[in-house]
C-alpha cells in the first residue's frame, strides 16, 4: 500500500466516526441551535481543539497505557457519560431566550469553545478511534513520524470543521427562524437537553455492558 492510499483509507475511515451522531455532534447543534451560529462554530472550534489533544497522545504511545489498564478506559467513559449528562440537565432546567442571550454572546462562544474541547476530550468514540485505529496508519515505511502526525492531524481538524461546522451553520440558521417565539427556543433547549440525556445513558451502558 503506497502513503496515499493508506493516507485515503485513513480519511474514509476518520469521516465514518465523525459523521456518526454521537456526543460531539450533538453538543455542536445543542449550541448552535441554543445560542446561534458563532456559538454552534465555537463549540466545533473546541472540539477540533480537543481532536487536537486526541493525536498528539496517541502520538505519543498513551494509548499504549490505556491498553495496559483497561479500567482507566471505562472510567473515561464514565466520565464522558457523566459530563454530558450534567449538560442536559441544564439545559432541561432552562429557560432559554434567545433575545436575552445576546448580550452575553462573546462569554457564550467562550464557554462553548471550553465546554466543546471538554466534550471531545471525553468523548468515548475519539478515545476507541484513537487506540484501535488511529495507530495503524503510523507507519515507519513512510518515513519519519512527525510529518505522518502533522498531516494525519490536518485531516482531523479539516473533517470536523466541514461536518461540525456546517452542521453549525445549519442549525444557527434553523434557530433565526424562531427568535420571534421564546417558547419555542425554550422548548428546543430542553428537547436537546433530553437528547443530550439520552446519549450519555447509552454511552453509560456501553460502558457497563463492556465492564461486565
Amino acid at each position: 500500500m503506497s502513503y496515499s492510499e493508506n493516507l485515503w483509507l485513513f480519511f474514509t475511515l476518520l469521516f465514518g466516526i465523525i459523521i456518526v451522531p454521537g456526543m460531539d455532534m450533538v453538543f455542536v447543534m445543542a449550541n448552535a441551535l441554543t445560542g446561534g451560529r458563532a456559538s454552534g462554530l465555537s463549540a466545533t472550534a473546541g472540539i477540533m481543539g480537543g481532536g487536537l489533544f486526541h493525536t498528539l497522545y496517541a502520538a505519543l504511545g498513551v494509548g499504549l497505557l490505556l491498553h495496559l489498564v483497561p479500567g482507566l478506559f471505562n472510567i473515561l467513559l464514565i466520565a464522558g457519560a457523566l459530563y454530558i449528562a450534567w449538560i442536559g440537565y441544564t439545559l432541561m432546567r432552562s429557560n432559554i431566550a434567545i433575545a436575552t442571550v445576546e448580550p452575553l454572546a462573546q462569554l457564550s462562544r467562550w464557554t462553548s469553545f471550553r465546554r466543546g474541547a471538554l466534550t471531545s476530550l471525553l468523548n468515548p468514540k475519539a478515545y476507541l478511534f484513537m487506540l484501535a485505529v488511529y495507530p495503524q496508519f503510523l507507519k515507519p515505511d513512510f518515513g519519519p513520524l512527525l510529518p505522518q502526525v502533522v498531516i494525519m492531524a490536518v485531516m482531523i481538524a479539516a473533517t470536523q470543521l466541514a461536518v461540525y461546522g456546517s452542521l453549525a451553520v445549519a442549525a444557527g440558521r434553523s434557530r433565526e427562524m424562531i427568535t420571534s417565539n421564546p417558547h419555542a427556543t425554550a422548548l428546543l433547549g430542553k428537547s436537546v437537553g433530553a437528547i443530550l440525556i439520552a446519549v450519555a445513558a447509552w454511552t453509560a451502558w456501553q460502558s457497563w455492558s463492556t465492564a461486565m
